[in-house]
C-alpha cells in the first residue's frame, strides 16, 4: 500500500471522496473545491486490488488517505467511486443466472446480434404480444411465463423482458414485470429502462447482461456502504458511467450495465479537470495495458455503435476506448531470425524481476547469478514461473501433464531452465497462466527503470542481473546486443515510448475511420515518426496534445512529443487521475420522446409509458418536449443530483410531396446535468 502524505492541510469546506478500483490497484482520493479553479487534492493512497472481495482494497486506500490527511471522516460529504466489476465480468463470463423472457418474438431471433451466445444455458420464455412502430398492440398472452415461474423463482436470480417495439410502448415490458415479481419477488430489468433504439435482439442482449450483473453490483455496493457507515461517513454515494456521468449508488444498482468502461470514463473527466484541456488525445498507461481514448470538446468521445465488452456489442453508451497490452510490466523479448533483434514488449504481463526479488529475497538473485556464470546465454535465462496463489479448487480439471507441471511450482519463484525438459513442457506452462494458476516473472520495462535509477520501489540490483542477461544475448553477427545492462535498459524504455506513440496514432487513426492497425504499420507513416531522413520526408502530427496519465507516465511520455507532432501534458497527480475523475463530475441523464403518424391527421406522442394522441402536429411537439423534460427531470433527481439544468435537442423529419410538407417522425431529447447533491 502507498499514500502521499501532505504536509500542511489548507483551510477546507466540504471532502470529496473519490475511490477507483482498477485491475492491479484501488485508488483513493480526498480532495476539496477550495483552492483554486482545479481545487485541491489533500491526500492520495494506492492499495492492492483485491478481487475476491473489491472492500477489502477499497478499505486500505480510504484508510489510508483519511490517516494521511488527518480529517474527521464526518466532513466528507461526498463519496464517488469507479469501477471495473461490471466490465471485468462481462470479459470473464462471469454473473448470475437469469431468464430472458422475450414477447412477440420468435426462436430464431435468438441468432442475432449474439443473443444465443450471450445466453448460454440460461432458460428463455416466448410470449405472444409486443406492439407494432406506431406503438399499436398486438395481443398479450403471458401464460407460458405464468407456467414457468414456479420453477424459475428458484433457479435464476433475475429476469430480462424485452418486447417487440418496446420502446414505442413498454406496456407488455411493465405487464410482465408486474407478473414476475408478484410470483417471484426477484429483481426484473426491462429493455426500455435501457435503451430507446430500435433493435430488438441487442436491446434484449444488453437487457440480459444486466439483470446479470445485478446481484454482483448490489453486493459491491453494500460493502462499501457498509465501510463507510464503520468509518462513520454520512454521504451520497455516487457511481461513475461508462460516459463519464455520475449516478446514484441506487440507480447503478439498477442500471450496471451503464457501468460498464466506468474506470476509463472516470479518467478522461480526470485527464480534463486536471489539465484544463477540452481536446486530447488521453492516455493512460498502467501495469498490464495502456488505455487510449479522445477528449472532444471537454467531453469524452463515444462509441456510436454501442460499447463492446466480452466479445458482445451492448446498446450502452460508452467512451470510445482502445485497450492495448503495453504497460510497465509487459514481457520483454527479441524478435528471432535478424542481424540486429529487435525488442518486443507485451502484450503478455509478467512479474518484474524487481519486484520477485522484493517478495522472495535471494532466491531470484541467486538464480540469475548462477545463469550469468554459465558460459553461454541460454533461452530461458531470466525467467521464472510462481504460482498466483488463487484457492486450491480453481485447479480442478487439469489434464495429467498440467497437474504434474502445477505441482512442481510453488508459492517461491522457479527458474524455468531448471523447471522445464522440453517445447512441450513451455505450452503446458502458458495453459497454466492462462488459468491464472500460475505467474511467470521476467525482465519487464518496470526493470529497465530500476536499471535506470528512475523507479527505486523493488530491488534494483536484480533488475540489473536480469538487464545483463539480456545484453549477453547474441545478434545475428554474434556480438553481444548490448554494450551493458543500462545500454539495453535504456533501448527497452526507447521502445516502450515509441510503441506508445503507436498505439495513440492507431486509435487517432482509427477515429477518423481509417484500419487504425493497418495505417500505422505502413512504411510512410513508419519513416514519419522515425523522422527519416530522405530525398522525400514525411511527417505526422496529432492535431491536438496527448494527455498522459498513470503513475509511470512522466517516465515513459517524456519523449513522446517529437514521435507524435504535438505536446504531451502530464499533469500532477496523473497516478490517481481515475479516483479524481469520479468524484469531480456531473450527473447527466437524458429522456426521449417521439412523435409519429400513424394516419393522417392523427399525431401520436410516446414518452416513457405514455402514450397521448393528437389531432396537430405543434400541440404534439410541445407535448412530446414537455414529457422530456419532465422524465429528465425526475431521473436526474433518482441519479442524484437536484439542481439539473435541462437542454432539449429535437430532430424533426417531414417530406415534401407535390410541394406540400408531410410529418413523417420527430425524435426529442431532454438531457438533464448538473453537481450531485451533497450530504447537508
Amino acid at each position: 500500500m502507498t499514500s502521499t502524505p501532505v504536509s500542511s492541510l489548507p483551510s477546507v469546506g466540504p471532502l470529496f471522496l473519490g475511490i477507483d478500483t482498477g485491475g492491479t490497484y484501488t485508488d483513493a482520493v480526498l480532495w476539496s473545491e477550495t483552492g483554486g479553479e482545479k481545487g485541491t487534492v489533500l491526500a492520495k493512497a494506492k492499495s492492492l486490488t483485491t478481487r475476491h472481495d473489491l472492500a477489502v482494497g477499497i478499505s486500505g486506500a480510504v484508510g489510508t488517505v483519511l490517516e494521511t490527511a488527518s480529517v474527521d471522516p464526518a466532513g466528507i460529504k461526498l463519496v464517488s467511486m469507479s469501477t471495473t466489476l461490471a466490465t471485468n465480468a462481462l470479459v470473464e463470463g462471469q454473473g448470475g443466472r437469469v431468464a430472458l423472457v422475450m414477447i412477440g418474438f420468435s426462436e430464431a431471433d435468438l441468432g442475432r446480434d449474439g443473443l444465443k451466445t450471450a445466453l448460454g444455458a440460461d432458460p428463455v420464455v416466448f410470449c405472444r404480444g409486443g406492439h407494432d412502430v406506431h406503438g399499436n398492440a398486438a395481443p398479450l398472452d403471458l401464460a407460458e411465463l405464468e407456467k414457468a415461474l414456479p420453477e424459475l423463482a428458484g433457479s435464476v436470480s433475475g429476469f430480462a423482458v424485452c418486447a417487440y417495439f418496446a420502446t414505442r410502448n413498454p406496456a407488455h415490458e411493465l405487464a410482465a414485470r408486474e407478473l414476475i415479481r408478484e410470483k417471484t419477488g426477484l429483481p426484473v430489468t426491462c429493455s426500455h429502462e435501457l435503451s430507446s433504439k430500435l433493435g430488438g435482439p441487442r436491446r434484449a442482449l444488453t437487457t440480459l447482461l444486466n439483470a446479470r450483473l445485478i446481484s454482483m453490483i448490489d453486493r459491491l455496493v453494500a460493502a462499501t456502504e457498509g465501510f463507510l457507515a464503520a468509518r462513520h461517513i454520512e454521504a451520497p454515494l455516487m457511481v461513475v458511467r461508462g460516459d463519464g456521468a455520475l449516478v446514484s449508488a441506487a440507480f447503478a444498482r439498477q442500471r450496471p450495465i451503464e457501468t460498464i468502461l466506468s474506470g476509463p470514463a472516470a479518467s478522461l473527466v480526470g485527464a480534463r479537470h486536471l489539465t484544463g484541456l477540452d481536446d486530447g488525445v488521453v492516455s493512460d498507461i498502467g501495469g498490464t495495458t495502456t488505455d487510449v481514448a479522445v477528449l472532444d470538446h471537454g467531453r469524452p468521445r463515444l462509441d456510436p455503435e454501442g460499447a463492446t465488452v466480452g466479445g458482445f456489442r451492448t446498446m450502452v453508451e460508452a467512451v470510445a476506448m482502445r485497450t492495448f497490452g503495453l504497460g510497465g510490466d509487459s514481457e520483454v523479448a527479441l524478435a528471432d531470425g535478424s542481424l540486429e533483434p529487435k525488442i518486443l514488449l507485451g502484450p503478455r504481463r509478467l512479474v518484474p524481476l524487481a519486484l520477485a526479488a522484493a517478495s522472495h529475497g535471494a532466491a531470484v538473485a541467486a538464480e540469475l547469478e548462477r545463469q550469468l556464470r554459465a558460459p553461454n546465454p541460454g533461452r530461458m535465462d531470466g525467467r521464472f514461473a510462481l504460482r498466483t496463489g488463487v484457492p486450491e479448487q480453481l485447479a480442478a480439471g487439469l489434464a495429467s501433464a498440467e497437474a504434474r507441471l502445477y505441482e512442481a511450482i510453488g508459492a517461491v519463484p522457479l527458474p524455468l531452465d531448471r523447471l522445464l525438459t522440453s517445447n512441450a513442457q513451455n505450452a503446458t506452462l502458458n495453459r497454466l497462466v492462462a488459468r491464472g494458476l500460475v505467474h511467470v516473472a521476467g525482465f519487464t520495462p518496470s526493470d529497465a527503470a530500476h536499471v535506470l535509477a528512475r523507479q527505486a520501489n523493488w530491488d534494483a540490483a536484480a533488475a540489473r542481473l536480469g538487464a545483463e542477461l539480456f545484453a549477453r544475448r547474441r545478434d545475428g553477427r554474434g556480438q553481444a546486443i548490448a554494450a551493458t545492462p543500462e545500454d539495453f535498459a535504456e533501448r527497452v524504455l526507447a521502445a516502450l515510448t515509441r510503441l506508445s506513440a503507436e498505439v495513440i496514432l492507431e486509435t487517432a487513426f482509427a477515429e477518423d475511420g481509417l484500419d487504425g492497425a493497418a495505417t500505422v504499420a505502413h512504411a510512410l507513416v513508419q519513416r514519419a515518426v522515425d523522422a527519416h531522413p530522405g530525398i522525400a520526408r514525411f511527417s505526422v502530427a496529432l492535431d491536438r496534445p496527448v494527455i498522459g496519465l498513470g503513475a509511470s507516465a512522466p517516465l515513459h511520455y517524456a519523449g513522446l512529443p517529437p514521435l507524435v507532432g504535438n505536446a504531451c501534458v502530464v499533469p500532477p497527480d496523473t497516478d490517481v487521475a481515475n479516483a479524481l475523475g469520479a468524484v469531480v463530475g456531473q450527473v447527466r441523464v437524458s429522456a426521449e420522446a417521439r412523435v409519429s403518424q400513424p394516419k393522417e391527421g392523427l399525431f401520436r406522442v410516446s414518452a416513457g409509458a405514455d402514450i397521448r394522441d393528437f389531432t396537430e402536429e405543434a400541440p404534439a411537439l410541445a407535448a412530446a418536449e414537455a414529457d422530456a423534460r419532465a422524465i429528465a427531470m425526475e431521473r436526474a433527481r433518482q441519479a442524484g443530483t437536484d439542481e439539473a439544468e435541462i437542454g432539449v435537442a429535437r430532430d424533426i423529419r417531414a417530406s415534401v410531396v407535390e410541394g406540400q410538407r408531410m410529418f413523417v417522425e420527430a425524435h426529442i431529447v431532454a438531457t438533464a446535468s448538473g453537481r450531485p447533491r451533497i450530504a447537508v
